[in-house]
């Protein structure tokens, strides 16, 4: 049994990382309010943007000399797989969750017979990744979120994914990240980045009048213009939703660790005053005997 030393040092090491864990509770609350309202404001431009880009390509993408991020490369032959974590830790399950999520998309795609590359975006899905599939990790952008996170961060990892799909480095490009619902719940998500998805509509469907646009200049030189910029700004979306995810996750870790550490402190305490009673007993005892043996 440890002596009330012992016991009083552990209670002590408890309340220091009790104090501790409250503070990054409450970091991670006031950060959480921000990257909520950045998150929740980019929806509707990225995904507005992305059903624009897609109607455009549907009557361009089977044309000759279509933009090659929208109309590929013909094959699916490589798929790069960009992973998107935090750089941090102490998150709950934030960046496990992402990283099971890509194990699950690497052994689906491999199964079909496809080769399979890793660009990692934060330091902890590369640390889970490497123990398991280092040779197919082929870069690491790490402190993207330094000292916060703009959209210039977001331009540097379309550029990259961009150079690599100009130098014939993949056919498909996938981001996986986790979607802000609540502080609580944040949803895996797997989207396609590059070939750009055509909107298809669905067969027997006809041509609504109100869905006709006229194009200045031609659908080409626009794509040729906004397929980039669209790349830049799912990334960007993808990196404020998990921004977001972390600092709710972050938040409710914390709170979890702090309540755990207080019921820790109840239990040593009792279990600090049980010994200490029976230590004065003992020494009760012990004088009681002896005034009676003299």
């Amino acid at each position: 049994m440890p002596s009330l030393k012992d016991l009083k040092i552990r209670i002590n090491s408890v309340q220091s990382t009790r104090k501790i864990t409250a503070a990054m509770k409450m970091v991670a609350a006031a950060k959480l309010r921000r990257a909520q309202d950045q998150a929740i404001a980019a929806r509707p431009y990225a995904e507005r943007m992305a059903r624009m880009v897609a109607q455009l390509a549907g009557g361009v993408a089977m044309m000759e000399g279509a933009p090659k991020l929208l109309a590929g490369t013909g094959k699916q032959d490589v798929h790069l797989i960009v992973v998107a974590t935090a750089d941090r830790g102490l998150c709950g399950g934030f960046n496990t969750t992402i990283v099971r999520e890509a194990r699950r998309a690497i052994r689906r795609l491999q199964s079909e017979g496809k080769t399979i590359k890793l660009l990692c975006v934060g330091r902890k899905g590369r640390d889970q990744l490497r123990r398991e599939y280092a040779r197919l990790i082929v870069g690491t952008v790490e402190d993207v979120a330094k000292p916060r996170l703009a959209f210039a961060a977001a331009e540097r990892v379309a550029a990259k994914i961009a150079e690599m799909f100009e130098a014939g480095e993949f056919d498909v490009a996938t981001i996986i990240y986790n979607r802000f619902k609540s502080a609580m719940t944040q949803i895996v998500t797997i989207q396609q980045l590059v070939p750009v998805p055509v909107e298809e509509k669905p067969a027997g469907q006809a041509e609504t009048s109100d869905s006709v646009y006229d194009y200045e200049p031609e659908e080409e030189a626009i794509l040729a213009h906004l397929l980039p910029r669209n790349l830049a700004i799912q990334v960007f979306r993808a990196l404020l939703e998990n921004a977001a995810s972390e600092q709710g996750a972050r938040m409710t870790a914390m709170d979890n660790a702090t309540r755990n550490a207080g019921e820790m402190i109840a239990k040593l305490t009792q279990t600090y005053n049980r010994s200490r009673q029976a230590y004065i007993t003992k020494e009760l005892i012990e004088i009681i005997s002896g005034a009676e043996a003299v």
